[in-house]
């Protein structure tokens, strides 16, 4: 992980991160941010107007704050509160639903192949099969509905 600030170095150090680049011009933190986009995927944070050319070459931008309306059209995301820890839940929310809607689609997946496997076989008439198959399509969006619920704890996985 890597910080890429304006700011200065006594400003930013206190976030205990591997490589720290401080006092950046625009020009540079576009510059570091392709660089770092072209290697992996790569999340830019900016409260700024002078941060939006970076947050566009990112590949996802999150504005912090309405500071600047440059800065929010750039975002992807948009935290209307002036702090970080809405960078940690919107983390931690994707992640969960990223995980319930892959379970979902798997699950359903398999259940499908079993009943066209039993249906193979001659186990089930057309009609059985595709009462099967609704109940699992019903079953996974159940399941999906999940994300919809508010979890109790962050954790990180």
């Amino acid at each position: 992980m890597l910080i890429v600030s304006g700011d200065r170095e006594s400003e930013v150090r206190y976030l205990a991160v591997s490589t720290l680049y401080a006092q950046c011009s625009p020009e540079q933190k576009l510059e570091i941010v392709r660089k770092e986009t072209n290697q992996a995927k790569t999340l830019f944070v900016g409260d700024g107007i002078n941060d939006a050319p970076a947050m566009m070459a990112a590949t996802v931008g999150i504005a912090v704050g309405l500071n600047s309306e440059p800065t929010t059209e750039a975002a992807k995301v948009v935290i209307m509160e002036n702090t970080l820890m809405m960078v940690d839940e919107f983390i931690h929310i994707r992640r969960r639903m990223r995980m319930i809607a892959l379970q979902s689609a798997i699950d359903g997946m398999m259940l499908s192949c079993m009943g066209m496997g039993i249906a193979a076989t001659g186990g089930l008439t057309p009609v059985e099969g595709a009462i099967f198959q609704e109940i699992i399509d019903v079953f996974s969006l159940l399941n999906a509905l999940r994300t919809v619920f508010s979890f109790k704890t962050i954790k990180d996985f």
